[in-house]
């Protein structure tokens, strides 16, 4: 690479999150159906003779510019120097993999032969950065084909919740894993009757250490046209699907205007 460079890190979202085991070192199995977001953030990257990392954005308050960041993390791992600047536009600490996200987005664009699995567990499905069931303890990632679109909203209500008090409140961690996925012919309302004999097995856990995603998760099912709606990841961010994109984004505008100190956007899933 000698010029800039610019790509997008796009939300990830867990349609379900079934955990499903524990590993003797700890590491939690996690069986889990993954898709991206037409809304993330935007990483640029810069050759240079040092590494440097620069925030901007909406959410860039808090986010590290150092090596504890996993974009910088994930361009050491690829063995480049130069700046990496980054348009924060997800919440950090939210369950829909902004950090993770970045550190895919910078390993993509230089094409680095890492999964970046030893930067998080929610790297490689990122990498990857299509519809896929993510399992083990996220390094199995198979993409899913003739997946329908899904319009939704997203909300986080201002929280960072930490992933590992979501998962020392956890009470059960050998629950079922996914059945097999619907096939590829199969229709929206086949996916949707199957999405809702699914879960989050985090979500009321998260729900213990962060009450307030409770109400964010009734705010969602209140709103017309409500489809489905559920916790992503270890939270703290929710979703809603819809049947169409103007009904995803008058749930948005609503929630908006009831909470204006929330983030809600309509976004695409696919």
């Amino acid at each position: 690479m000698t010029t800039a460079t610019e790509a997008f890190a796009p939300a990830k979202i867990n349609l379900t999150l079934h955990v499903t085991g524990v590993r003797e070192d700890g590491y939690h199995l996690l069986d889990s159906l993954v898709v991206f977001a037409d809304v993330g953030d935007v990483v640029t990257l810069r050759p240079g003779d040092t590494l440097s990392l620069s925030v901007n954005g909406p959410f860039a308050a808090g986010v590290p510019t150092n090596a504890r960041n996993l974009a910088w993390r994930a361009a050491e791992v690829a063995d480049w120097t130069g700046h990496i600047a980054i348009e924060k536009n997800l919440p950090h600490g939210g369950g829909i993999g902004g950090g993770s996200a970045d550190a895919a987005a910078v390993l993509r664009a230089l094409e680095a032969q890492s999964d970046g699995l030893a930067l998080g567990a929610d790297v490689p499905v990122c990498r990857v950065g299509r519809v896929a069931r993510m399992s083990g303890i996220g390094e199995i990632v198979t993409p899913i084909a003739g997946d329908p679109t899904f319009f939704a909203v997203l909300v986080n209500p201002g929280l960072h919740v930490s992933t590992p008090d979501v998962f020392a409140a956890l009470r059960k961690r050998d629950n079922p894993p996914m059945p097999a996925l619907p096939g590829r012919e199969t229709g929206m309302r086949d996916w949707l009757d199957w999405l809702r004999a699914q879960r989050n097995d985090l979500q009321e856990a998260a729900i213990s250490v962060a009450p307030r995603i409770a109400q964010v998760l009734r705010g969602l099912e209140a709103t017309p046209g409500v489809l489905l709606a559920r916790m992503s990841g270890s939270g703290s961010t929710c979703f809603a699907l819809y049947p169409t994109r103007s009904a995803a984004e008058l749930a948005a505008n609503a929630i908006a205007a009831q909470r204006p100190d929330w983030w809600a956007v309509a976004v695409r899933l696919s």
